[in-house]
């Protein structure tokens, strides 16, 4: 049976390209651009729900992600 989930994906601009990564499964990517970036990490994660061991799945998948800006004093 498919279903649907929804994951948290972060893409920064790197020196060369943009890097992509998803802190629920801790799975990262990377791509030319923001998009590819996206689509790459969309697809590391597909392919690891295809190949992972239930029990992998299980030990690596984080319920709760919370992502917030920060303000620093710095200085």
């Amino acid at each position: 049976m498919t279903q649907a989930r929804q994951f948290t994906g972060i893409i920064e601009r790197e020196e060369s390209g943009y890097f992509s990564f998803c802190p629920e499964l801790d799975i990262a990517s990377q791509g030319d651009t923001v998009e590819e970036a996206r689509n790459n990490l969309i697809e590391a994660i597909e392919l690891f729900f295809e190949t992972a061991d239930p029990s992998e799945i299980t030990n690596r998948l984080r319920g709760e992600v919370f992502i917030t800006r920060l303000e620093v004093v710095i200085g």
